[in-house]
């Protein structure tokens, strides 16, 4: 009798497991591999086999070994394997690379497009094979990443600080930033005048009503605000614009009423959810996708990795019902949208409820928001046109003439601009009705005819001057990717997070605005690779993944196509210059010391301002032009009387505990200032006299010559440490100076093993360390002040993943 009574279903992580185990029998067993199990080891050495034809070489991810173990007894015992990853080429991949690392055979490729019960039974019925080809067109992505993200990273590390990176979308990105950020700082404004005239109807006759009846006009006594249709450039313009107004009659000139049809959008895809949940409801796009991936996992929603439009026949006959219940007949209208996309795969779905009757779902609030959007945009596609009307009341000062009251009116040569206003009001709400909140604000103007008289009650000029393009913010950055082609809708999120934990751009407002690195960084980029970070190149490459996915194009061959002019250009850039400084500073600046004049260098603190002359002078300035005086002590160290400068060196500002003659002197009286306060250069040892050398020979024989090393003289070298990122160096008081210096700092041992656990700041940011064992630390957690307490908790825990998985890597793409 077989002992194989269970099948297995793999899946990516642990709550799809248990949302499709609720859908299955005891039949069989659901399984998660929590992301990828193998990826590229962080050695770009012995990552790519270049030569061989760019043959990558995998690594089981560090803490897989038990998942991969597990795997592969639960597969021992069963009768059929199903491997149920996502419904693209990460999750193609991730079938395949469990199929490799755990030594299936044959085992087979189920793809759903949501999580419920018919789709998960509908996919088991009808397995595949892996898609070898959608594999290989993740596998070249995730290759030609690591080869550009690694040699570019590496030229600027040397040509402009160690530690930066660059990437084959991030860099485009940021390029786009940069680009917009350069139009506002040449943006030259322009002085406009905004007139206003605040006006009331009055009552009138109409010329042909018998008896002076009204005849529809208005009853008077109704206000409303009429806006200049021209914007006046000069003060002269607008004060005779306003005499105008304020010394004559009002009269209506025109009405213009139309009725105009409003359209319901599409379905959400991955980058139009991203743009609206920012806009909507505050959320990064990362935020945004993290909540949609919950939402998935407990099948609420279809895919969220998608970029078609399309809804299945099933899912717009659900749709449609649920209209008419709620709404009438008269709401329904079944539509279909074309993708904008070229590579949309009309296969796939929109993101969509797995059931539209559902009116709420998701586990917290913000699931439960982001839920709402959704259903609300999938049942809006299908309901009917919503019907404005829209009212244009067109004014101005009566014609030359007399007024009733015998007083002058305006002359021809006294003409100025109509003054208009424009009103609306929705006559059937259609899809408005599901989604009021695209409804915008109804202006309701009263009801007025040509020629009507009006009452001026004030008129009134704002000056103004025209405002530079604003910035990106995350949607209307993911926006600009997706018109430019840049990325596909699974990366944006991650794009604009690289560039924000890099801090190339920070978020002010909403609005995404460059660093002095990040500025740096693009420069540096567009100078010496702009074709390789152009829209052009980068949309190219992504059309050729997507034809190595169709089975159209060869890996190796797209690889060598690329890679050959690519290195070819890194090797040139290698004799070029490195980036010192930033280019001279304004000529206002001088040196406080030497009176040369002065330079803009990047620390890791931003920009600031160095004499020209330095290291012969270290004469330093904010980048506002107050003096660092790196000479004047900043206080004394209430424990050792050492004195605390604030300096700036070859890698930006730092606090210094101390000084030689400082130190001399602390030492001579016999002060106690510490082990750690003062790090000392020990002479090198010298053999002994009675110890035996070994007398080396020449080739012919001879001796050789020993060089004999004097020894180094033990030298006094005062603590430092860095400002951190942000702080105004001109702002640092000796507490927090005293804080910087007591990094690195000593936590406390891992009671498994007895080692020290450390907390510092380093390249890449702030960390504590283990034995090896790094861990970034994020949020509220900072190292002068984690305990070892919440250092262990954090040590206790597997090292995080991402949305989707995969280990973080220090690398970037």
């Amino acid at each position: 009798m077989s002992t194989k009574s269970h099948k297995l279903l793999i899946v990516e992580s642990p709550a799809k497991a248990k949302t499709i185990g609720k859908y299955l029998g005891s039949d069989f067993k659901v399984v998660a591999s929590i992301g990828h199990v193998r990826d590229l080891p962080k050695s770009n050495k012995s990552a790519i086999d270049i030569p061989a034809g760019f043959v990558p070489h995998y690594v089981i991810s560090p803490g897989k070994e038990k998942v991969i173990n597990e795997i592969k007894f639960l597969a021992k015992n069963a009768s059929e394997v199903l491997l149920a990853s996502d419904p693209d080429r990460e999750g193609e991949a991730i079938a395949w690379h469990i199929k490799e690392a755990v030594g299936l055979k044959n085992p087979k490729r189920v793809v759903y497009h949501e999580i419920t019960k018919e789709a998960i039974l509908e996919a088991i019925a009808n397995p595949r094979v892996i898609d070898e080809n959608l594999k290989t067109a993740q596998e070249a992505r995730r290759v030609l990443d690591r080869l550009v993200g690694y040699d570019l990273s590496g030229l600027i590390w040397k040509k402009v600080r160690y530690g930066l990176s660059a990437g084959r979308v991030q860099s485009p990105a940021l390029r786009i930033v940069m680009e917009r950020e350069r139009e506002i700082r040449a943006f030259n404004p322009v002085q406009y005048f905004v007139i206003k005239a605040e006006v009331e109807t009055t009552k009138s006759k109409k010329a042909d009503a018998p008896d002076g009846a009204s005849n529809g006009a208005s009853k008077g006594g109704e206000k409303l605000t009429l806006t200049c249709v021209e914007e006046p450039k000069t003060i002269d313009e607008a004060k005779r614009i306003v005499s105008i107004a304020k010394n004559n009659e009002w009269q209506v000139l025109d009405v213009e009423e139309s009725e105009a049809k409003r359209s319901p959008k599409a379905p959400f895809i991955t980058s139009t959810i991203q743009q609206a949940a920012s806009s909507r409801l505050g959320f990064s796009p990362s935020r945004t996708m993290g909540l949609a991936q919950k939402l998935y996992e407990a099948g609420h929603i279809s895919y969220m990795r998608t970029d078609s439009t399309n809804l299945s026949k099933t899912a717009v006959a659900e749709a449609l019902a649920v209209i008419e219940s709620s709404f009438g007949k008269q709401y329904v209208s079944p539509r279909t949208f074309a993708s904008k996309s070229k590579n949309a795969q009309e296969a796939h779905e929109a993101i969509r409820p797995s059931h539209m009757s559902v009116a709420d779902a998701g586990s917290n609030d913000d699931e439960r928001k982001l839920y709402r959007l959704i259903r609300a945009r999938t049942l809006a596609s299908q309901m009917s046109d919503a019907r404005v009307a829209r009212t244009k009341i067109i004014a101005n000062v009566k014609a030359s003439g007399t007024s009733s009251n015998g007083a002058s009116v305006a002359s021809k040569t006294e003409a100025i601009p109509d003054f208009a206003v424009v009103g609306s009001r929705v006559i059937f709400d259609g899809w408005l009705k599901i989604d009021p909140d695209a409804r915008g604000e109804d202006v309701e103007l009263p009801k007025v005819h040509a020629q009507d008289d009006l009452k001026l009650l004030d008129v009134t000029q704002d000056e103004k001057w025209t405002e530079p393009p604003s910035r990106y913010t995350e949607a209307g950055l993911v926006k600009e990717l997706e018109k430019r082609g840049i990325g596909r809708p699974s990366t944006y999120a991650s794009i604009i997070r690289t560039l924000e934990e890099r801090e190339y751009v920070q978020k002010i407002n909403k609005a995404l605005v460059p660093t002095d690195t990040g500025d740096v960084v693009s420069s540096f980029l567009e100078e010496n690779f702009g074709e390789y970070i152009s829209d052009s190149f980068t949309a190219e490459m992504e059309d050729k993944l997507d034809l190595i996915a169709e089975g159209k194009a060869e890996y190796v061959k797209t690889m060598k196509d690329f890679y050959g002019p690519f290195t070819k250009d890194i090797e040139a850039k290698e004799t070029t210059a490195k980036i010192t400084n930033l280019g001279d500073a304004d000529i206002k600046y001088v040196c406080p010391k030497c009176g040369s004049h002065m330079i803009v260098k990047l620390s890791r603190s931003g920009k600031f301002l160095s004499c020209s002359t330095y290291p012969d002078c270290t004469g330093a300035l904010t980048i506002d032009g107050e003096e660092i005086k790196s000479d004047t002590p900043l206080g004394h160290d209430p424990k050792t009387g050492l004195p605390i400068f604030v300096k700036v060196g070859k890698y930006g500002p730092y606090v210094q505990l101390g000084d030689k003659e400082s130190l001399e002197k602390a030492i001579a009286e016999g002060r106690d200032i510490g082990q750690d306060t003062v790090m000392a250069t020990v002479p090198e040892a010298t053999a002994s006299e009675d110890e035996p050398t070994k007398v080396e020979l020449t080739k012919a024989g001879k001796p050789k010559k020993i060089r004999v090393k004097k020894p180094k003289k033990a030298t006094l070298k005062p603590r430092m440490a860095s400002i951190p990122k942000g702080k105004d160096i001109t702002a640092v008081t000796v507490d927090e100076a005293m804080v910087y210096l007591s990094l690195p700092r000593r936590l406390g041992t891992l009671p498994a093993t007895g080692k020290v656990i450390t907390a510092n700041v380093g390249r890449f940011g702030p960390y504590i360390v283990h034995d090896g064992d790094f861990r970034s630390l994020k949020g509220e957690d900072n190292p002068y002040t984690i305990t070892l307490e919440r250092a262990l908790a954090i040590f206790s825990e597997p090292k995080k993943v991402s949305t989707r998985g995969r280990w973080a890597k220090k690398v970037q793409k």
